[in-house]
């Protein structure tokens, strides 16, 4: 074949986008053929070495040539033993035993697939989500950041999306944060409850172990117990049948699935703040917002998140049915959905936190605008207070209010209109009010209007998100590199 014919069939071939566009470089190794089953190798090893320990005749010779053979893995040659025997374990119990000739004939004894397999995917679980966690805490250090720097400036509130009471720029900004910190205890939770499989055989039982070890009970958990702590593993599932419970597919996806929301919330906020030029995404110099529409400064990077997220959350039915299915000890219907919705939940979040780094850390605030959209508003919020005031001198409040309901309709229609609105000058203009035009334009301050956002923004930053950014800050700057926006 051709360079041209390879180059051809591989442009003829269905690759995912999550791999090409989407994910980074952390997650896609975490879930790459050549870490998990360099994660098979190190459980086959982890168990001989702790057969040897309790008695069973291994030479030091197979350990030590396992131990060199860790990651020279030919994943071709382990293609054709699979082709051969139609079993992924099989073909690469087989590799193992190429690479370690000594140890060929105890690699995997008394152990079944889902020894490999199932402890496998809770020690990849567990790397997932340590790295999620990662892309969160940075999220939330630049969101942090954002929040000190707008803490006091006034800014719209809505409900419904309709105008409501001012806040901040930073107060709103902490409501994200706060959906992220809440994520970050779940995850920090989901971390702490991931227990091992172990070593427990064919239907859980361990029947295969108490015979290697001639009914030697206390050897057999000795056994478990030594193989879970040298994968790093404290406690193991009290019992399972011949997987670990499918339950906690479900609730990691569940986790995932609760930080897509917060990601989606987020990135909605931004689309909507980006229609009213109020904050906006990072926009690249040479960056193209529409084919057709050369003008369009489109918030594609908060889009791509909602999309995302919205997938994490599609993905999460996947492991509630799976759960849902298991017959009696075991059935396998639920490998080829695992193979699929496990790694692209992971990868599909990753990519929506890498985009979510990136737009938290280059948004843009145009407060001339915050200013002018939250003017135009604000009269009509500053009524109650010249309600009491003009109730304070003496007034009939039923009256003033009628009046203060008859004006605020006049002055919106006139905004409908396209026509600036006068609803002060209506109120300066009745004498039932006792108060002069000066005097009202003083009294719609936005600050008088925002409550206790800014106060509120600086202890939420301190008593909260500072002492969770200083707990796993280091660890998370450990874990990722800077995000890597490619498409």
């Amino acid at each position: 074949m051709t360079d041209s014919d390879t180059s051809r069939a591989a442009l003829e071939r269905y690759t995912h986008p999550l791999s090409d566009r989407y994910a980074s470089r952390e997650m896609q190794r975490l879930f790459s053929p050549a870490h998990r089953f360099g994660r098979w190798r190190r459980l086959w090893l982890a168990l001989a070495r702790a057969q040897k320990e309790l008695g069973l005749p291994i030479p030091e010779s197979a350990l030590t040539e396992m131990e060199g053979a860790l990651d020279t893995l030919d994943l071709d040659r382990a293609a054709e033993y699979e082709r051969r025997f139609r079993h992924d374990v099989m073909a690469h119990v087989h590799l193992f035993g190429d690479d370690a000739p000594s140890a060929r004939g105890i690699i995997h004894l008394g152990a079944t697939s889902a020894f490999i397999g199932d402890n496998t995917d809770l020690i990849l679980h567990r790397e997932a989500l340590e790295l999620v966690r990662a892309r969160i805490v940075r999220t939330v250090r630049a969101l942090a950041a954002f929040a000190r720097t707008h803490r006091s400036l006034p800014t719209l509130g809505y409900t419904h999306f309709q105008p409501a009471q001012p806040t901040t720029v930073g107060k709103r900004a902490t409501l994200w944060i706060q959906d992220l910190a809440l994520d970050l205890e779940e995850l920090e939770f989901r971390l702490e409850s991931l227990r091992f499989r172990g070593v427990r055989g064919t239907t859980g039982t361990q029947a295969s172990f108490l015979q290697l070890f001639e009914g030697d009970h206390g050897k057999v958990d000795e056994l478990n117990a030594r193989v879970a702590q040298s994968m790093g593993f404290q406690e193991d599932y009290g019992v399972t049948g011949q997987t670990y419970p499918r339950k906690v597919d479900q609730a990691v996806l569940a986790t995932l699935a609760g930080v897509a929301s917060s990601l989606s919330k987020f990135a909605n906020d931004l689309r909507l703040l980006s229609h009213l030029r109020e904050v906006e995404e990072p926009f690249e110099s040479e960056q193209i917002g529409s084919s057709a529409m050369p003008y369009k400064r489109n918030p594609m990077r908060s889009e791509r998140i909602c999309a995302l997220a919205r997938h994490v959350i599609t993905l999460a039915q996947d492991p509630a049915h799976t759960a849902a299915t298991q017959w009696l000890e075991r059935t396998l219907d639920d490998s080829a959905n695992r193979r699929l919705s496990i790694p692209d939940a992971f990868l599909t979040l990753d990519g929506a936190l890498v985009l979510a780094e990136n737009v938290a850390a280059g948004l843009t605030v145009h407060p001339k605008v915050v200013e002018r959209n939250l003017e135009e508003h604000l009269p009509f919020m500053a009524m109650e207070s010249v309600l009491m005031h003009a109730a304070g001198e003496g007034g009939d409040r039923q009256d003033l209010h009628e009046r203060i309901r008859r004006y605020s309709l006049e002055a919106a229609a006139r905004m409908k209109e396209g026509e600036a609105p006068d609803l002060l000058q209506r109120v300066a203009a009745d004498a039932a009010f006792q108060i002069s035009l000066g005097e009202l334009e003083a009294l719609v301050d936005p600050h008088r209007f925002v409550g206790r956002a800014p106060e509120q923004v600086d202890r939420f930053l301190e008593e909260w998100v500072d002492p969770a950014l200083h707990r796993l800050g280091a660890l998370s700057d450990a874990a990722v590199a800077p995000p890597d926006i490619r498409v």
